[in-house]
């Protein structure tokens, strides 16, 4: 649909987009447009082609079952095991040597498993998950530290067929109780405790907080990884080691349904209770296996690092699946960025000649902010190709992360997805796309998407409106987990037939895509409507801004009034001169409207321990309101001060 709409319209910056350097455009595998043509032609044949990559024991009988929407049906009929694709075809094809995982911890112990190996613990605890009355169809959570381990128990449930819910290690003891009532899980899987900077979270101990209220736990594996004393439940509590010391190496992997059940994939939603995203087997298996080769130009001598979170749906796509669908070989790290120092991402980099580097926004800010001599004090010469997932990325990040990471000659991979999407879904192909800083570019191939107005109609050209998926997709959310009319009314109520993403995004002239963040984070001033994620981003663009995050605070004639929390770069003194300077700076990047009614600086924005940003609580702080759950921050400190610092104001 197209129809003419009074919307505000964004002008475009016209500098010229980044070429793909010659010598990577020569060894990509996309450098014409044949992918995008095939799925325009026909887009099922095309995914169709793509699923004749995995291997199948049974072809499905349709591509796309679309005759009960939105409840779609992907590869129906097909018989698949998601774990045999991402181990057993690579050792029967020759790759029993390669390395799969390569692992470093914190402290600096290493790991190494070649696929051959780590088919062979998977199979191990297989059995023992068999062994302690896991079946097909049984939940399974999953709460661990970044350690191969989690892997092992992910793959074992695909290939047992039970469904696995995994939570992120950082979340509370309450988040992680209301994630096993909600999935009824039988069995935990945990840690004694998790490195953190230095010290140890006491997982087990934390655990059994939330396993107090949760009588479905019938059995606790507990991975030794801390050394961290734990109290032990007789009977319940079973210890890694010990359980798979003796266990068998084989086990024949169950045949699944396409649409068996994989995972559900809790939301990191703060208030209420947290969505259960139910993901299937066969269509996000074609999905993230087709996604990861194509965006991270997967060749096989890659050293492939994703930084995020077993405990995140990136984790899952673009650490686990993925990549070992794809006879990868992944990179994980057990620590943080800035432990024992700085520059421990670089170091890393250097030591395991990372060749492919997917990291968030946040990170990128931090690094910035750090400094340029810590990337420039290692030899980061084995980098090809960088990535950027979690939020949108403001130029300057990208600019930075171009120069001082990718010494001008990486193509960066801005992609846009969610945990609903399951797969990346706009994104440059690095072969391919010429590059403009701070947009995702393009719909992947096979991929729909518009931006539409209030009434569902598409936007011209600079144009703000929302982002929507027009047609399904292989990897998409099946359900919300037996809440089936939240799943309708959340995605898609808002515009009939077509998937809400719930983001503002708008066109340019090329067709790019330019994300602007979440529609609650879209202000009202004066009737006007405002990204917070544009306030931010020019408000970064100044030279003494590392970090910043815009709320809207509820004004009576306004609508909102902007407010802003900035970090500043090491050695930059707030001051009311920069106060004064910075709201210029934001007048004259986006408009007078955008000028922050307040700006305050602080030391640290609070974040969750993943990096997102957390603006419910700034909101919570600016309008006087009790805060929320705080457990699943960083540093729980940094609300206190900022709370403390606006309250003195």
């Amino acid at each position: 649909m197209s129809k003419k709409n009074h919307v505000d319209i964004i002008s475009e910056d016209n500098a010229k987009p980044f070429q793909p350097p010659k010598i990577f455009k020569e060894k990509a595998l996309v450098n014409d447009e044949k992918p995008y043509r095939e799925a325009e032609k026909d887009r099922l044949a095309f995914w169709a082609k793509k699923a004749d990559n995995l291997q199948w024991s049974k072809k499905w009988e349709q591509v796309l079952d679309d005759s009960n929407p939105p409840y779609f049906k992907w590869f129906v009929n097909g018989k698949l095991n998601v774990s045999a694709n991402c181990l057993d075809r690579h050792v029967e094809n020759g790759l029993s040597d390669k390395k799969a995982i390569l692992f470093e911890g914190e402290e600096g112990d290493t790991i190494s498993l070649t696929y051959a190996k780590l088919l062979k613990e998977v199979n191990k605890f297989c059995n023992v998950l068999s062994d302690l009355g896991v079946a097909r169809g049984d939940a399974v959570t999953i709460w661990m530290p970044m350690i191969p381990e989690a892997v092992v128990a992910m793959l074992a449930c695909t290939r047992i067929g039970a469904v696995h819910s995994v939570v992120f290690g950082g979340f509370s003891p309450d988040a992680l109780k209301d994630r096993i009532l909600d999935s009824r899980s039988k069995l935990l899987v945990t840690a004694d405790g998790a490195n953190r900077k230095g010290k140890v979270l006491p997982m087990k101990g934390m655990a059994e907080e939330a396993l107090q209220l949760c009588p479905s736990i019938e059995k606790v594996v507990i991975v030794e990884r801390a050394g961290s004393d734990y109290e032990v439940t007789e009977g319940r509590d079973l210890l890694w080691k010990d359980l798979m010391k003796n266990a068998d190496e084989n086990f024949s992997p169950a045949e699944m349904d396409a649409e068996d059940p994989l995972f559900i994939l809790y939301s990191s939603g703060t208030t209420g209770k947290p969505k259960g995203i139910l993901h299937t087997t066969a269509g996000y298996l074609v999905g993230v296996n087709t996604t990861h080769r194509y965006v991270f130009d997967h060749h096989e001598d890659d050293i492939y690092w994703c930084t995020a979170d077993i405990g995140w749906v990136t984790g899952h796509s673009y650490i686990v699946y993925g990549p070992l669908s794809n006879g990868s070989t992944v990179f994980i790290y057990e620590g943080t960025p800035d432990y024992p120092n700085r520059d421990r991402f670089w170091e890393l980099i250097e030591k395991y000649k990372i060749t492919v580097f997917y990291t968030a926004p946040t990170a990128i800010r931090s690094f910035m902010r750090w400094g340029n001599h810590f990337p420039a004090g290692h030899d980061l010469s084995s980098l090809r190709l960088l990535g950027s997932v979690g939020e949108p990325i403001n130029p300057e990040a990208w600019l930075w992360y171009h120069e001082h990471i990718g010494k001008t000659k990486c193509p960066i991979v801005d992609t846009w997805w969610q945990t609903e999407t399951g797969m990346i879904m706009i994104t440059p192909l690095p072969g391919l796309t010429p590059l403009k800083p701070g947009s995702a570019t393009k719909a992947f191939p096979g991929i729909d998407v518009d931006v539409v107005d209030d009434q569902g109609y598409s936007t011209g050209p600079g144009q703000r409106g929302f982002l929507v998926i027009k047609t399904p997709w292989p990897a998409m959310l099946r359900t919300l987990y037996e809440d089936h009319e939240r799943y309708e009314h959340t995605y898609w109520k808002q515009y009939p037939g077509l998937y809400f993403t719930g983001d503002g995004a708008w066109k340019d002239s090329d067709g790019y895509l330019w994300i602007m963040g979440r529609v609650d984070d879209v202000l009202n001033v004066s009737g006007h409507r405002i990204g917070t994620m544009e306030v931010e981003s020019a408000l970064v663009d100044h030279q003494s801004v590392a970090e910043a995050a815009v709320i809207g605070k509820v004004h009576e004639i306004k609508g909102h009034a902007i407010t802003a929390f900035v970090t500043l770069k090491e050695g930059v003194d707030g001051s009311e001169e920069l106060l004064k300077e910075l709201k210029t700076h934001v007048g004259k990047k986006i408009g007078a409207i955008a000028r922050p009614e307040e700006i305050f600086f602080t030391y640290e924005l609070p974040k969750t321990r993943s990096g997102k940003i957390m603006r419910r609580l700034l909101r919570d702080i600016a309008e006087q309101r009790d805060l929320g759950d705080v457990t699943t921050l960083m540093d729980p400190q940094v609300v206190k001060a900022i709370k403390n610092n606006y309250s003195d104001k």
